[in-house]
C-alpha cells in the first residue's frame, strides 16, 4: 500500500454511509473539508472494467447479497432516526455509476465539487431520485450553476473516463474495499464508525512534537484476513 501524505476520503454517491460521513465531516469538522482529498469510489461499468483490467487493476468489490441489503436498510434507519434525519430510498434500475461520479470530476474542475456532492445526496436520499439518470444530473448542474450538458455527458468524454480509470487504480493501490474509506499515510479507516478515529488521527498529527505520546509496542494480530465487523460501511 502506498503512503499518502494528503488525507483521502473515498466516498460514493451511491452509499448512504458515505452520505452520513459527508454530513458528519461538513457539520462537525468543517476545517477538514479543504484538507481532505475527496476521491469518488464507484463500481465500474463494462467499459471501465475492461480499461481497468488492461492497466492491471481489479475492482475490489462484489455484488451485495439480499441479506446484506436488508441489513443496511435497517442499519441506516436506526442511524438516521438517532440523528433526526429522514430518508427517501431511491430505486436503482440498471445503474451506470460513472454518470454521477464522473460528473463530480467535472464539477470539481469548476470548483463546485462540494456543491455537487451535497446536491446529489439531497436528490438521492432526500427525494429518492435516480442519480444515474442524465436528466437528474442536468437538474443538479443547473442548480449549482454549471453547464447541464457538460455534466450529464461527462461519462462519454474519453478524457474524463480516463481520469475515472486512474481513480479506480488508486482504489486498488490504497486497498479500498468499501466506503466510506479514509486513508492517511499507512493508516486506513473503514466505515462511519471509524470516522472519529480518523479525525483523532489527523488531530494527533497537528500536535507539537512535545505532545506526541510515545508509540505503543506493536501487538501481533495474527494472519486473519477476514472482516470481523461491519463498522458502518458499504463493502
Amino acid at each position: 500500500m502506498p503512503k499518502n501524505k494528503t488525507p483521502r476520503f473515498y466516498f460514493s454517491l451511491r452509499s448512504p454511509y458515505s452520505w452520513l460521513a459527508y454530513r458528519e465531516i461538513t457539520t462537525f469538522h468543517p476545517d477538514l473539508v479543504e484538507q481532505l482529498e475527496w476521491v469518488p469510489f464507484f463500481e465500474p461499468d463494462e467499459l471501465s472494467a475492461r480499461l481497468l483490467k488492461e492497466q492491471g487493476g481489479r475492482f475490489p468489490y462484489s455484488a451485495m447479497s439480499r441479506e446484506k441489503n436488508r441489513y443496511i436498510l435497517q442499519d441506516i434507519g436506526r442511524i438516521t432516526k438517532a440523528r433526526g434525519l429522514s430518508v427517501t430510498w431511491p430505486v436503482d434500475r440498471e445503474p451506470v455509476w460513472e454518470v454521477p461520479h464522473l460528473a463530480y470530476l467535472v464539477a470539481a474542475r469548476h470548483g463546485r465539487g462540494h456543491a455537487f456532492i451535497d446536491a446529489v445526496y439531497r436528490a438521492r436520499f432526500g427525494r429518492g431520485r435516480d442519480i444515474c439518470d442524465p436528466a437528474t444530473i442536468e437538474d443538479i448542474a443547473f442548480e449549482i450553476g454549471l453547464d447541464p450538458r457538460e455534466l450529464a455527458r461527462a461519462s462519454d468524454v474519453p478524457e474524463v473516463r480516463a481520469e475515472g480509470i486512474r481513480i479506480l487504480l488508486d482504489v486498488c493501490r490504497d486497498g479500498v474495499f468499501g466506503v466510506p474509506f479514509f486513508v492517511h499515510g499507512f493508516s486506513r479507516f473503514w466505515g462511519i464508525d471509524r470516522l472519529d478515529d480518523f479525525v483523532a488521527h489527523l488531530r494527533d498529527q497537528e500536535l507539537p512534537a512535545a505532545f506526541v505520546p510515545e508509540p505503543l509496542t506493536a501487538i501481533g494480530l495474527g494472519a486473519r484476513a477476514t472482516e470481523d465487523a461491519h463498522a458502518g460501511g458499504c463493502g
